[in-house]
Order: C-alpha cells, then structure tokens, then sequence
C-alpha cells in the first residue's frame, strides 16, 4: 500500500511575524494565523473614534493611556493581536514598535464576520492572557458588553444599549453616554470586514510529511 502525504498546520511566531510585510494586517492566535480586511468600514471607524476620545479625555491626566489600531500587542511567543482600541496603564509594557502583555482594557468593534472571532478565540485569549475587562461592541443593534475577568475566565457585567451610560468595573470613575458614541443611523451597504484562518503568502511553506505505510 502507497504512502498518503499530508500537511501539518504550521504554527506562527512572534520572530516570524515581525518579518511579514506591512501592507497586510494579520493577527497570531495560539500560533494560528488569521487575516484581517485592510480597511475597516465608516460606520466602525466612526465608533472608534468615538470611544478612543472619550478614553483619552478620561486618562489624559493619569498614568494610563489610549492606543488604536494597527498597533501590535504581544501577549505570548504565538499570541500577537491589533485590538481596535486599548488602554495600558503600565509605561514598561512600550516597547516601542509594540506593546508586550496585557492591556488592562480591550475594546473589539464587531462585523458580522468577526463577531466569531472576537466572541470565542479573542476573548479565551484576553482572558487567558488576563487582561482585566473586555469592551465588545456591536454597532447594529447599538450595544456594548462589558465583561470583566473572573478569576481564569470572563463574567459579564452588564449590556449597555444607545440610550444608556456605560460604566466600566476596571475604572469606577469611567463613563460614557453611547448615545454620543452611536452617532450614525446603520448603512446596510457596508462593506463587510473579513477575518480568516489561514498561512501568510509570504511566510515560510508548509512542509509535507509522508505518513509511513
């Protein structure tokens, strides 16, 4: 009987990362790469605009601080995600061309192809990572769950829609009106963003192994 060839699913790392091109955005999950679209919509820019601000006029006096996407965050050898929106509170995570372990806030902007992502892979890996509260945003219907880490895992605080003021667990004093956060009616023509499991086309092929017979 014949051999059967078959590929073994590379696993990424950090020095691998920091040698793919800049044109393309990409995130390492557990070792596992994943694509994200170039150009996020208005409507989710608009969003994080709005949020990034208000973060920023509340931290703009104290020792934490606001960063946007693309911004790498190493969280560990195989862990390298772009949040759209962070907040570090400790100088000696800024390395510079990036950041290294765990913001103490994460804000995720969802579409309807990342919702998946950042909802399973994303938030086992901010709370694994242990990043202390975890902001996903819907923008249509216009929501934000709050979930804030428990121990090894995340508990949801609270749902906060349109009308209300969120207010964090992490930052007592943090808060926001998401009626100035949701500004803009919902565009049902948006482009959707895509992330995808995947092997960079500039990273190293994969290697075939032969199974023995």
């Amino acid at each position: 009987m014949g051999a059967t060839a078959y590929k073994i699913r590379r696993k990424y790392t950090w020095d691998e990362y920091r040698t793919w091109p800049d044109d393309q955005r990409w995130e390492i999950i557990g070792g596992e790469a994943f694509a994200m679209s170039p150009s996020p919509t208005s409507r989710h820019q608009r969003i994080s605009m709005e949020i990034s601000d208000a973060l920023r006029r509340k931290f703009r006096k104290g020792p934490c601080e606001v960063f946007v996407a693309p911004m790498d965050v190493k969280l560990s050898e195989e862990d390298i995600v772009q949040p759209d929106i962070f907040v570090v509170c400790d100088k000696t995570q800024d390395k510079g061309t990036h950041f290294e372990g765990p913001p103490k806030l994460v804000v995720e902007i969802l579409s309807d192809s990342t919702a998946q992502n950042d909802r399973l892979r994303k938030s086992r890996l901010y709370a694994r990572a242990g990043v202390q509260e975890y902001w996903i945003v819907t923008p249509f219907p216009e929501i934000v769950e709050v979930l804030s880490l428990d121990g090894a895992n995340y508990r949801l605080l609270h749902v906060f829609k349109k009308e209300d003021t969120l207010v964090s667990a992490a930052f007592p004093n943090l808060k926001i009106k998401l009626n100035e956060v949701f500004t803009m009616p919902p565009d049902p023509a948006v482009a959707k963003l895509i992330v995808r499991e995947g092997n960079p086309p500039f990273a190293k092929k994969q290697v075939a192994r032969t199974k023995p017979s």
